[in-house]
């Protein structure tokens, strides 16, 4: 049986504690055995390097050197890390070894919760399959920093109506890439756990976070 571990807790805001038992009921079905934790204390566990995947859900807060350290050796290693909006990528704002591994930061959200497009950009990928072409989304519409690095699977565009300098602007929505030996995963879509319900967002990031798991 795989292994799964999910960190959740940072900002309320984001409903951590429910995300964290959505994921984890997506994740068993799938034959994972889930273990949850609260604290970062858990990423600098030896143990960690053993799992088959990591799920932090833990926006802003601070991750001490050496759990950002150990965390990333694991991925480097074959650990598998996915995650989800400011849960994964809105979280430690101030350590760029964890940045350093998820492929990207949070920024801002021009206009706060608004309605817009996602479009589809790799339809061939595994996790993208089936999908619509374009699909309408209400949530934060995440402005990012991202590496360059990321294989991009699908983007939304700015209409520049809360900023207009990003008119335009074609901004990555979900990602992967690798981190050593490790798959990283991510999908900005997600600021309330209401938004499962909606099929796109749910089904891209399960299929994302059964291709992280090593």
């Amino acid at each position: 049986m795989r292994k799964a571990l999910i960190v959740w807790g940072g900002w309320e805001g984001h409903e951590p504690e429910r995300g964290a038992e959505i994921v984890a009921d997506m994740l068993r079905p799938e034959g994972f055995d889930v273990k949850l934790e609260t604290s970062t204390r858990a990423f600098a566990d030896p143990s960690i390097h053993d799992l088959d995947l990591v799920v932090p859900i833990y926006t802003m807060s601070t991750i001490e050197k050496e759990e950002a350290e150990n965390l990333s050796q694991a991925v480097i290693g074959g650990v598998g890390l996915g995650g989800y909006h400011g849960g994964m990528a809105d979280a430690f704002r101030d350590n760029v070894v964890y940045q350093f591994m998820v492929g990207g930061q949070w920024v801002a959200h021009p206009g706060g919760v608004i309605d817009y497009q996602v479009d589809v950009t790799r339809p061939d990928d595994p996790a993208m399959a089936g999908l619509p072409k374009s699909f309408p989304y209400r949530s934060e519409q995440y402005y990012m920093h991202v590496d360059p690095s990321n294989e991009v699977l699908a983007t939304t565009t700015f209409s520049g109506e809360y900023a207009p300098w990003i008119a335009g602007v074609a901004m990555p929505v979900v990602w992967k890439r690798q981190h050593g030996q490790g798959r990283v995963f991510y999908s900005s879509l997600g600021h309330v756990t209401k938004e499962f319900e909606v099929p796109e967002m749910r089904t891209i990031l399960k299929r994302g976070l059964l291709w992280a798991a090593r």
